[in-house]
């Protein structure tokens, strides 16, 4: 179990960052399933338009950049928080959480973002 827990989090970290870089069409060749329920509301169901938008904003954004923080892994769901910064130093942080299918694809995606403030608070970092 743990071997597929471990196997689930590096393709998810492999898709998410090969999407992020520009190349939509063989994340979702190499990383997804059958079909794709897509969460997000800017983006639509299934692979044609994840794809879609990926390319989109890799042609009016591609300065922008990813990091992987933490990955968690319970069941058939993975779990990953991220710090993106995007062009003029807009950052955000993103959790997203993918699901798998019993043949370890990619078949389901949420995910919520935030930018991240200059202050706050409680003066601990969005981390």
């Amino acid at each position: 179990m743990k071997e597929t827990l471990d196997n689930n989090k590096a393709n998810a970290i492999a898709f998410y960052k090969m999407a992020y870089e520009g190349q939509a069409g063989k994340a979702v060749e190499l990383y997804v399933g059958a079909d794709y329920i897509q969460h997000n509301p800017l983006v639509g169901d299934g692979k044609a338009p994840f794809i879609l938008y990926f390319e989109r904003m890799q042609k009016e954004y591609p300065d922008k950049s990813i990091e992987f923080v933490r990955a968690i892994a319970e069941g058939d769901l993975v779990a990953l928080h991220t710090h993106q910064t995007w062009p003029g130093n807009q950052e955000y942080v993103t959790m997203d959480f993918f699901r798998f299918d019993s043949n370890g694809k990619i078949v389901e995606h949420w995910d919520a973002m935030q930018e991240i403030p200059n202050d706050t608070l409680n003066g601990n970092t969005m981390y």
